[in-house]
């Protein structure tokens, strides 16, 4: 019996456990489910709820004031939006995903998805954004139960196929730009090929503590905060020029050359002349 539970657990023929909350951390019904979410006490995973607002909220492709936008904008806002969070997330540790949902449905709609390579990174962020507010809107941050986004993601959608829309019940995950993801992502892989080991715990408590969270536009604590992105208030660029710009956007500083090895025949000469000034000694 333990076996075919177990064998059965997360997958529609489990009618304990809510298979749409094991794969996806959401589920349309919410607390009125008929299934149990099992929400995990700690986790490499985060998610924030409805984080991200997208400029046509109101109407696909439409802004609140009725006018079309234009995609390149549209795309522009949005990466914005993932670079503010991606810089003051990274402060707690490294960060192997961090996916925007698309999809429009209340329990998924700006969903943002953030898996670090340690629980531990992930249990300092969830803890520090406790209480925070990004552009007004307070951060709503829980523990969630996804590590494998594979099954995660609607696979239509990655193949422009998906005919359930912005409504799909999978992650609709945004894309950003090769150019920002070698950006952001690029730095790992430089780190990681520049040591022979990972630091150990009390050099990334250290790190963390660090580079903790600094009075900023959009992630602030108590009051509200002014819009993110480049419209309004300081740039992107301004609010990191304290913190995550300068840390991860410089290079790495260059390791000291090694000495110059000498020839056989210039270490014999200076041994010859050692010896002639022993002598005279």
């Amino acid at each position: 019996m333990a076996e075919h539970l177990a064998s059965i657990f997360g997958t529609e023929k489990d009618r304990v456990n809510c298979p749409f909350y094991f794969k996806i951390g959401a589920c349309r019904h919410g607390d009125r489910c008929s299934r149990i979410h099992n929400r995990p006490t700690i986790s490499p995973t985060i998610v924030l709820m409805n984080m991200y607002q997208r400029p046509d909220m109101i109407t696909p492709g439409v802004d609140a004031q009725g006018q079309p936008i234009d995609p390149r904008k549209m795309q522009e806002h949005f990466e914005d939006f993932y670079e503010d969070i991606f810089e003051e997330l990274s402060k707690f540790g490294e960060i192997e995903t961090l996916n925007v949902c698309d999809n429009l449905s209340d329990h998924m709609i700006g969903n943002v998805y953030v898996q670090f390579r340690e629980e531990d990174q992930a249990a300092a962020a969830h803890t520090a954004l406790q209480g925070r507010f990004y552009s007004g809107r307070l951060i709503i941050v829980d523990f969630s139960p996804v590590t494998d986004f594979r099954e995660a993601t609607c696979r239509q959608y990655e193949e422009n196929t998906c005919t359930r829309g912005g409504h799909c019940n999978f992650m609709h995950v945004k894309q950003i730009g090769k150019d920002l993801r070698k950006k952001l992502f690029g730095r790992y892989r430089r780190s990681q090929r520049g040591r022979s080991r990972s630091p150990s715990p009390h050099h990334r408590r250290e790190r963390r503590d660090r580079d903790d969270y600094r009075g900023r536009d959009d992630f602030r604590r108590g009051g509200g905060g002014g819009g993110g992105g480049r419209r309004g208030g300081s740039s992107r660029h301004e609010r990191h020029d304290d913190g995550g710009r300068r840390r991860y956007g410089g290079s790495p500083p260059r390791r000291a050359r090694s000495p110059v090895r000498e020839n056989s025949e210039e270490r014999r000469a200076k041994i010859e002349q050692w010896n002639r000034e022993r002598e005279a000694k």
